[in-house]
């Protein structure tokens, strides 16, 4: 019986989709048959996937039959929409999107961390919100030595996790200012060429953001750790691809700082750069492009008694999103 399966691609026309159908590619993922879907604007493109062209099929609720497997990456809206009928279809989905991530009933999965968790799906398993996963990369191996039990981090995101237009604006803003010309903001409340803006995604009456709260919210979930808590800020930088984090984490166990390299560089999908006498840790250019996450910078910390703090950089688009579904998809 042949392991081949007939995969569809939600969203396949953007950022996301044509990174998953990369990495599926370069991971030699068994595809018997290939279904891309998009909105009607761009139903008929033609993308290219092992050496021959695949025409882009408009996505309806009938999009789904024959389908084993179906990797959405369109947005929340269309997921809720859409992803019941690929269920219904016999189809599992691996949703990139918010739409379910905090559903009791549905799996939120990073492979490295939790894959036996895939095994709880109903249907529909959860891609998590990208810094979730790019933070929890460092995290995971400390946890499982150590035992965390409160984060306070900042995110330093790329224009790239705001999609393709967060590009168009930066760099828009660059070639305006150069010029002496008018900057325009679209995506973003405040200029974001020359500038950080510490708002990613809208405000919450307990005065952080959506994003902010993500963190705690889906890393209770994937480590199940319910008393996990984390205080973050979100920022915006003008780096146009890979997110990075600073973490600072207090831990139940006397923390050791080279035991904390030895278990993280020892750990599936992650490296350690970490040689500051020497210049070496990771920044954005390293990460981009790569399937690991890289975390440097790591010291005792000189507030919490068990406390770590560390660095740690990865590519969003990547790992925070199409790599990370594609794993998920090799896992079913």
């Amino acid at each position: 019986m042949s392991n081949e399966k007939h995969l569809a691609v939600a969203g396949a026309t953007g950022a996301v989709g044509i990174e998953m159908l990369k990495c599926l590619e370069e991971r030699n993922f068994p595809i018997g048959e290939l279904t891309l879907l998009a909105s009607s604007r761009s139903a008929g493109r033609k993308l290219s996937f092992r050496g021959s062209e695949v025409e882009v099929q408009e996505l309806t609720p009938d999009s789904f039959r024959g389908v084993d497997l179906a990797l959405f990456s369109a947005g929340s809206g269309i997921s809720r929409e859409f992803a019941p009928h690929a269920v219904e279809a016999g189809a599992v989905v691996v949703d990139n999107s918010s739409a379910f991530r905090m559903d009791d009933e549905v799996p939120l999965v990073v492979p490295e961390i939790n894959p036996e968790d895939v095994a709880l799906q109903h249907g529909v398993i959860a891609n998590p919100n990208c810094t979730t996963i790019i933070t929890l990369m460092g995290l995971q191996p400390l946890h499982a030595e150590f035992g965390v039990e409160q984060v306070i981090a900042s995110s330093y995101q790329a224009v790239s996790g705001s999609g393709a237009q967060g590009i168009v604006e930066l760099e828009g803003q660059i070639k305006a200012i150069a010029g002496d010309g008018e900057v325009e903001k679209k995506i973003y409340p405040h200029q974001i060429a020359h500038n950080v803006i510490p708002q990613v995604d809208a405000f919450l009456e307990n005065g952080y953001t959506k994003e902010e709260m993500k963190m705690q919210n889906e890393g209770r979930k994937i480590l199940h750790a319910p008393d996990f808590t984390a205080s973050v800020t979100c920022v915006r930088v003008p780096v146009y691809r890979s997110h990075s984090v600073a973490v600072t984490a207090s831990f139940r166990k006397p923390v050791d700082v080279e035991r904390a390299r030895e278990v993280i560089d020892a750990a599936p999908g992650v490296r350690v750069m970490d040689d500051p006498a020497a210049g070496l840790y990771p920044t954005p250019l390293d990460a981009t492009d790569g399937d690991d996450c890289l975390v440097g910078r790591i010291r005792k910390d000189l507030v919490f008694e068990n406390g770590l703090s560390f660095w740690v950089v990865g590519d969003q688009v990547r790992k925070g999103a199409a790599l990370n579904a594609v794993q998920i998809a090799e896992l079913l």
